[in-house]
């Protein structure tokens, strides 16, 4: 068991780290403000400039479906920051510096989202934190404390992704021009493919979360 001296000692230990939890829990807060704010921008600026929906109800929408992401689906891009970009086996002895590294990387993060957005730049949050991770990392233990291979495979999905996310959409436009806007009863055949196309992007957000989701969806599975 734990001795009295090690549980005393264990206690002031965590008694001088509350303050970087309760700070950090703080600019949490600011951080997911200035998240919400430029994703948001990001999702709903052509449904609002389209005339899909107000900005109020974009706001309202985004309130459900930005916390119910994070919710469902956080779960591994913040175990990947947590863990995946340092080596954080060396600091062991050292946990105090780690949290002030995070605490510093979660700030400058949250000071750049505000500025970013404030100015109108339309920015990755994963970039930022990523960035301000490995930024603290190199600082505190040199090159030896990044996980590159990590990083290599993140910055090649920032690649990636765009150009497979491009050509999905030229495909999905070339159907929709062909057999929706082309067809000779155009609305009778959205009526058709409507249904289709929301049971696929429900399929894919479902197997999504069921795949690599986080340990909450176990709640809803239940209820």
């Amino acid at each position: 068991g734990i001795s009295q001296n090690n549980f005393l000692a264990m206690e002031a230990y965590l008694d001088s780290v509350l303050w970087i939890v309760i700070v950090a829990f703080i600019i949490s807060f600011v951080l997911s403000f200035g998240i919400g704010a430029n994703d948001v921008a990001n999702s709903f600026a052509t449904t609002i400039g389209a005339g899909v929906l107000t900005l109020r109800q974009a706001c309202f929408l985004a309130s459900i479906f930005e916390v119910s992401g994070a919710v469902l689906l956080g779960y591994k891009v913040s175990d990947t920051i947590r863990k995946g970009i340092l080596d954080i086996s060396l600091y062991e002895g050292a946990e105090k510096e780690l949290m002030l590294g995070m605490l510093a990387a979660l700030t400058s993060c949250a000071i750049w989202l505000l500025v970013a957005t404030f100015l109108k730049f339309p920015v990755s949050t994963t970039h930022s934190v990523v960035g301000a991770t490995v930024g603290f990392g190199l600082v505190a233990r040199g090159t030896q404390g990044i996980q590159w291979n990590k990083i290599i495979a993140i910055t090649l999905s920032w690649i990636i992704s765009p150009i497979l996310a491009g050509l999905i959409s030229v495909a999905i436009y070339l159907l929709i021009y062909k057999f929706i806007l082309r067809a000779r009863r155009p609305f009778n055949a959205c009526l058709i493919a409507l249904p289709i196309i929301w049971g696929l992007v429900i399929f894919i957000n479902i197997l999504g979360i069921s795949l690599d989701g986080s340990k909450c969806k176990l709640i809803f599975v239940i209820i």
